[in-house]
């Protein structure tokens, strides 16, 4: 039996910064996770048209491209060539060859990969810090 609560792939990580989109990906990445990322983002583009992102994969499976509308990550690629200052990511996703493919060899944005063991030195970059939530 399937949950209608299932606990979504990637989540949105509180800041210190608000122009920083910082999110978890957790598990199976579905269309719907996907559909919502691309909604986050163009909030975040609304309020602050320059944005640095953090990408940070934790216990990362699978992303269901092939059922993610291509319209949605033609208009993603987009929008983030667009509104992206500077991206950190963190951990090795088994999948990044496949979204390396959907971008411009050389972007017009900043882009550093870090170790899960220097995601400090991610947030250092972006001078930003997590905020727990309390």
């Amino acid at each position: 039996m399937k949950s209608l609560e299932a606990v979504p792939a990637i989540r949105r990580l509180d800041t210190n910064r608000d122009a920083l989109f910082a999110i978890d990906v957790v598990g199976d990445v579905s269309p719907a996770d996907a559909e919502n990322l691309f909604g986050l983002l163009e909030a975040a583009y609304a309020l602050h048209p320059r944005i640095d992102v953090l990408v940070r994969l934790t216990d990362e499976e699978s992303v269901d491209w092939a059922n993610i509308s291509e319209n949605t990550i033609r208009q993603g690629v987009a929008d983030a060539l667009e509104h992206v200052v500077r991206c950190a990511a963190i951990g090795e996703p088994r999948w990044a060859p496949l979204v390396g493919g959907l971008f411009p060899k050389a972007l017009p944005f900043e882009f550093r990969h870090f170790d899960s063991d220097d995601e400090t030195a991610a947030w250092q970059w972006l001078g930003a810090r997590p905020v727990s939530e309390t």
